[in-house]
């Protein structure tokens, strides 16, 4: 089974979205689908994913350690 880079973005606009911060780095999940409709689906606030406007993030690429950092704290909200 092929293991997919993990995605982060950076939320830059949050109209009606009381569950994310500007400026505050989402872990992206794979949506194809969605992405063809201009949505990406990002754990929030809530440690749950849900799908946003993507224009509200802009993608960020991280150092490893920050990676790992990041994806063990997604894990322990939920």
């Amino acid at each position: 089974m092929k293991r997919h880079k993990k995605q982060f973005a950076m939320c830059v606009r949050n109209e009606e979205a009381d569950d994310l911060e500007i400026r505050k780095v989402y872990r992206v999940l794979p949506d194809v689908r969605a992405a063809k409709d201009g949505i990406i689906r990002v754990i929030d606030e809530s440690g749950e994913d849900y799908l946003y406007p993507a224009n509200y993030f802009v993608p960020v690429e991280l150092p490893q350690e920050a990676e790992r950092v990041l994806s063990s704290a997604s894990r322990q909200s939920t």
